[in-house]
């Protein structure tokens, strides 16, 4: 709050912040790509169970590589490929939570005791805002 009692916003990072991942990685990260794509047709039989990844119809896989989220949003449901040296997958869940918040005793000021009791019911409606902006959702 303000002086004047006055709230600001907080920033929150929006999908028009999200840039390419091919973008800014450098030869480095260009390389490393490169490399992770000849690794997976060199053992092409066997890199399928790593590079295949599924997404149950509840879920939606957010992918990182190189630390930046690849363009295109997050995957799913169904079957994707990922590059398993380079990228990242955070599977996170949509489907709606409820957190029981524990009862807690007050006493009013003509001593009667009160029990408050809550109960908190969350969806996670952008994957991609999920986890830029929220440590640990669960």
């Amino acid at each position: 709050m303000t002086s004047k009692g006055h709230r600001r916003p907080i920033p929150v990072s929006s999908e028009h912040d999200v840039r390419n991942a091919e973008e800014g990685v450098g030869i480095c990260g260009t390389i490393l790509v490169v490399l992770s794509y000849v690794l997976c047709a060199l053992t092409f039989p066997f890199s399928l169970c790593i590079a295949v990844k599924v997404v149950q119809e509840y879920e939606r896989a957010v992918i990182m590589r190189l630390g930046r989220i690849l363009s295109g949003g997050a995957k799913g449901p169904g079957l994707f490929f990922v590059l398993p040296c380079v990228d990242t997958i955070m599977k996170v869940d949509l489907r709606t939570v409820t957190f029981d918040v524990p009862p807690q005793e007050i006493l009013t000021r003509d001593s009667v005791t009160v029990s408050v009791d809550a109960v908190v019911y969350f969806r996670i409606f952008n994957p991609i805002i999920s986890v830029t902006n929220v440590e640990n959702s669960r």
